[in-house]
Parts: C-alpha cells; structure tokens; sequence
C-alpha cells in the first residue's frame, strides 16, 4: 500500500475544530444530558483537550487574510486585557481575583482565538452550525424529561447548589436560543415546502422547549433570534422587504403565542420560564440592586475602579462571584474605571460594528449563522454572566470572523 493512500489530509481534520469547539461552548449546557454524565472525564477539560491541537492544525493549514476592521476590537481586547492585570494591583479581592483573571487572561484570548478561526474557516463552522443544530434539540429533551421524571430542577440535579442551578437553567437557555436562531434561519432558506416545514417545526418545538428550564433570558433571546437573525440573512442578500415581512410576521405571531399563554393562566403549570416572568419581573430580580451599585461605585472611585474582582466586596457581599454586576459594561466601568469602559467599548462595539458593516459584504448565510450564534450570548452578556465567561469571548471572536477570510493552504 502506497504511503499517498495512507495520508492523512490534515487540513481537513483541522476543520474538526469547529466540532471540537461547540462541545466547550456548550459544555455548561450538555452537561445536563445523560451522555455527558456516563463521560469518564468532565465535558469542559474533554473538549478543551480536543479542540487545542485541532486548532493548531486549522490555523496551520490556512491562509489567513484579514480586515482593517478588525484593528479596534482586537486593540481592544488587548488593552482590556492588560488593564485587567493592572487593576489586580488595587483589588481588595483575593478569592475572587485569583480565580477570575486567570480566566479573563489566559482563557479569554484563547476562546477568542478559536471563535476566529472556526467562524472564519468554511468547513469548521459547517460543522459547528451542525453541532449547535444538534445541541439544542439534546438539552431541550434533556430539562423536558428530566422535569417530568423528578431527575432535574431547572435544568439541574436535585438538591444541587442553588447558584448552579441557576447557571444550568441560564446555559440550556442559550443552547436552545443558538439553535432556534439558526433553525430559523434554515427556514427562509428552505426551496421545498417538506424542508420549510421541517425547519418550521424543529424551530417552534425549541421554542416550546425554552419554556420549561426557567431562564427568561433564555426565551428573550430566542424570540429575538428567531426575529432578526432571518430578517438579517434576507436584508445581507439584498432583499430588504422580504427581511421586513419576515420580521412582522415573526414579532406578531410571537406577541399572539405569548398573550395566549399567559391569558390561560392554568396553561403555566409546569412552564417555569413563563412563571418566572409572572412572578413580579425584573422588579423582583436582584439585577436593578446590583446595577445601581456597579454604577454608584463606579463613579465613587473614578477615574481607576475598584479593581478586578473587587465589585462583591465594595458592595458587602464579600467573596461571593455570583454576585457580580450582572452586565459586562457596568462590570468593565465598577472594576475597571474610565479606562476598562472605554477599552469595553472599543473591543465589544467595536466588534458589534464590524458585524453590522460587514453584514452587506459578506456571504449572507454566512452573516446569519453567525448572528444566530452570537446575538444570545451577547444578550446574556448584558444581564448576567462576568468578565471571565469563556461563552461570551469566543462568541465575540464569531463575531469578528467576519473580517477574516480563510482558504486552505
């Protein structure tokens, strides 16, 4: 036998990667299902293990070109970067300085890294479009039979912490919004009228679905995907009323499914997403409290911040992570000052802008999928989660994949 028959082409197991990265995006998530829990080793170091050395192999076996765009976020994310390590120097923080800035500064460029090279490389992002596709149906079955076998609360084990059962119903959320966005997206894609109904229902049965593990975040963000992400892929093919007929259409079907639910109050037992928002709203959430105090001290400790780590303790609630500002901004400006605002903005706007001026330029499905996948984390990213979430800097590198283009090498 030959040794050419033998070879092994590398630049397509490269593309491997964009497998290998949806397990650690959506790790938080899967770990709720009973294929994770018979793993030998947990899901996160699994896929992080996998994903290293297929990264290498993505980044070696392509030629890179990328946009002048890109600059600011990049400048940005750097400059964060560093001036997280820098505000350490000041923080009253301890615990959680140590455990959060090696997440933010060794974990963070890295995730950004891959969600460039996969959301830029072809073949890696079919594959994770596939996966996500995949992901969200799996969790959604999950939470469903775990709700009605006593196995799961909100999308955790039973007498588990309550903060992680918070995270857990927060992650099958977004994994379920992910892959609403991107059904929907197949949707307007379809040309037969067998794979639009395909598609109509894969996307409605995710809806169905965001009901029940309990994060309203989790449905907002759906709605709003399902909404704009395939309004967006018509609006990117030059197609601007088709978008606006989608984006009516969606928004009123979505208010009538919505109304209807909650006129029928006996409809809501055992749909914990719709209870949670009948349950007083965003007054009865903890949100408002900490925004004001992330702001209030903000200000009091102009222009440097109160160091990275430092918000928990300067508001009395000593070490506690979980109580973070709940909203990336506000946590750049509590910590960071002046400096961490504008170094937030010029890599998270910045990365938002290039997004939005490379949406006529690029290849529309290509703009779709990636605005499916990126608008729920950024959503997220904006009421809950901290600077050290690993979702939110790849999802940010998906985004800035559209000022790069890759070719096989």
């Amino acid at each position: 036998m030959s040794w050419r028959a033998l070879r092994i082409d590398t630049a397509a197991l490269g593309a491997l990667a964009g497998l290998a990265a949806a397990g650690l995006h959506f790790a938080g998530a899967l770990k709720s299902t009973p294929l994770a829990a018979v793993l030998p080793l947990d899901l996160t170091l699994l896929a992080g293990a996998l994903l290293l050395p297929l990264l290498a192999l993505l980044l070696l076996t392509r030629r890179w070109w990328l946009h002048g765009l890109l600059a600011p976020p990049l400048a940005g994310a750097a400059l964060l970067w560093l001036w997280l390590v820098l505000a350490g120097g000041w923080s009253r923080s301890s615990v959680i300085l140590a455990a959060k800035l090696p997440e933010v500064v060794l974990l963070g460029p890295l995730m950004l890294l891959g969600g460039l090279a996969v959301g830029a490389d072809t073949a890696a992002r079919r594959l994770f479009v596939g996966a996500t596709l995949l992901a969200g149906p799996l969790v959604a079955v999950s939470v469903a039979v775990g709700l009605a076998t006593g196995q799961v609360v909100l999308g955790g084990a039973v007498g588990a912490n309550p903060d992680l059962l918070r995270v857990q119903y927060q992650l099958a959320g977004l994994a379920i919004a992910c892959a609403a966005g991107l059904g929907a997206v197949r949707l307007v894609e379809a040309a037969g009228w067998k794979e639009r109904l395909f598609w109509t229902a894969y996307t409605l049965a995710l809806a169905a679905a965001a009901l029940l593990p309990g994060g309203r975040m989790g449905l907002i963000a759906l709605g709003l995907s399902v909404l704009l992400t395939p309004a967006l892929r018509c609006w990117s093919a030059g197609c601007p009323r088709a978008a606006l007929r989608w984006a009516g259409g969606a928004a009123v079907a979505g208010a009538a499914a919505f109304g209807l639910l909650l006129l029928k109050v006996q409809a809501l037992d055992g749909l914990r997403t719709l209870e949670r928002f009948t349950e007083g709203g965003l007054e009865a959430s903890a949100r408002p409290a900490l925004w004001r105090a992330a702001l209030d001290w903000g200000g009091a400790t102009l222009p440097w911040g109160l160091g990275t780590g430092g918000f928990t303790l300067a508001a009395g609630y000593g070490e506690r992570r979980g109580l973070y500002p709940h909203n990336h901004l506000l946590e750049a400006f509590a910590e960071g000052g002046l400096p961490g605002l504008l170094f937030w903005l010029l890599c998270f706007g910045g990365a938002a802008a290039l997004l939005l001026l490379r949406a006529r330029h690029a290849a529309p499905e290509r703009v779709a999928r990636i605005a499916a996948l990126v608008l729920p984390v950024g959503l997220a990213a904006m009421v809950s989660t901290d600077l050290g979430n690993r979702m939110v800097w790849f999802a940010l590198g998906l985004a800035l994949s559209l000022g790069v283009v890759a070719r096989r090498a």
